[in-house]
């Protein structure tokens, strides 16, 4: 059996406000391409599908129309869809009724039974290859919050040996998604045949794992959402997870692996290959698992490629030199500026450098050589309170340009502080 692993779609993700309608698209036709050419009977999809909880129109027709051309061009595929934490469980699940008769699954979450025991037979769901015979079985565990999880009850001696083995009082969140897992192993274990695979589904941060600058929502607040890698079973062939952008595998685990997102989804990515993953079954093992790149339809560049002083900078804008091409198809663009002092007109200036070039300018970031020495000491709450506004901005001001703030720069912010200042500059305006 041939397994596709893919997650973090991110459907209707906006770049620095830029749409990325064409660039998933382009994504979800070569997925499409790729579905064929290599004879996949199985698509796994880790979650976070959509960016958001209230997806637009346009991405969730994305979603559907790609589901009905993937069963239309490969009929026998199986196609397994969990949430992730920026989908809605419920809008995710909506059509499931109507597509679990082609042999697609949608799990958003966790449903209780009117006894509030979890239903563990929707979410351990089997596979089926070209002849139609089962060959794998699948957990397929959307992303849990804490409401989700089973409670794990451990008896006193259980919780003092946990307690001796790390020092800490065993959290039960993740106890809870331990469990769920034993639960839903346990399960498909009475349904397995020999030569039958169990794979595992899941959205999570996992301990040691690697994340993309500037790309990823914690998932909970405090750390404490860190799974160890033995929620997986020996039994489990391979475990597909979702939710960090950055393709690896979970510490010395070949078969826990995280596919990453297909598109960049932050400046940091500019230089990284994006991926799926081909994970080929032999019977109940995994036999190989290969990285299958993605290719990039809209460039990202970052000019220069590491932050200079703003004449050299709007220099090597002006030498840019890149193909015409439609506006959704325009490179996007980074622009990265070292200053030594503020610069009011940075925008105007850089844009004018820009005029006419095929690229859509995303993001101004500067800096200067002063972040990177040591700051001075952090003030109590105490001197604070006993600072004026123009003592704080002479102080931030000597912090970013290791210099005294600038007559005129004071004049402007006295200004500014005057009372009933900002009524008048509105009237103005």
């Amino acid at each position: 059996m041939r397994l596709l692993h893919t997650s973090d779609w991110h459907l209707g993700q906006t770049l620095h406000n830029f749409e990325r309608v064409r660039e998933h698209q382009c994504f979800l036709d070569w997925l499409l391409g790729t579905l064929v050419a290599e004879q996949a009977d199985t698509l796994l999809i880790a979650g976070d599908v959509f960016d958001n909880a209230n997806p637009s129109s346009v991405s969730q027709k994305q979603l559907y129309r790609f589901l009905q051309q993937a069963r239309l061009r490969v009929p026998h595929l199986n196609l397994v869809i969990i949430a992730g934490n920026h989908d809605s469980p419920g809008r995710l699940e909506a059509p499931g009724p109507l597509l679990e008769a082609s042999g697609t699954h949608l799990i958003g979450h966790v449903q209780r039974d009117a006894d509030g025991q979890i239903d563990l037979e929707r979410m351990v769901l089997p596979l089926t290859g070209k002849s139609g015979a089962v060959e794998a079985w699948c957990l397929a565990i959307p992303f849990l919050r804490p409401g989700d999880v089973p409670r794990a009850v451990k008896t006193e001696d259980e919780n003092e040996e946990a307690e001796e083995a790390d020092g800490n009082t065993p959290d039960p969140y993740l106890a809870g998604i331990a469990l769920l897992y034993r639960q839903a192993l346990a399960l498909a274990l009475t349904k397995r045949q020999p030569g039958q695979a169990i794979l595992a589904m899941g959205h999570c941060h996992m301990v040691g794992g690697e994340m993309s600058n500037d790309s990823e929502r914690r998932i909970v607040i405090g750390g404490t959402e860190m799974l160890p890698a033995g929620i997986f079973d020996a039994e489990i062939a391979y475990a597909a997870l979702g939710h960090l952008h950055l393709a690896q595998q979970v510490g010395q685990q070949r078969h826990i692996r995280y596919c990453g997102s297909p598109l960049p989804l932050s400046f940091a990515e500019v230089n990284y290959q994006h991926q799926i993953l081909r994970v080929d079954l032999d019977g109940a093992n995994v036999n190989e698992i290969v990285p299958l790149a993605v290719p990039r339809a809209v460039e990202l560049l970052r000019v220069p490629a590491k932050p200079a002083p703003l004449a050299e900078v709007l220099e090597q804008l002006g030498a840019l030199d890149l193909p015409p091409a439609e506006l959704d198809a325009q490179p996007f663009l980074e622009v990265r500026v070292r200053l030594d002092a503020p610069e009011p007109g940075l925008r105007a200036r850089i844009e004018a450098a820009l005029e006419a070039k095929p690229v859509r300018l995303a993001k101004i970031e500067t800096s200067s050589a002063a972040r990177g020495k040591g700051a001075d000491a952090a003030l109590t709450l105490d001197q604070l309170s006993q600072m004026q506004p123009d003592d704080i901005f002479k102080r931030l001001y000597q912090q970013r340009f290791s210099c005294d703030a600038p007559p005129e720069q004071l004049s402007a912010f006295a200004e500014l502080m005057l009372p009933g200042a900002e009524t008048t500059q509105k009237k103005t305006a």
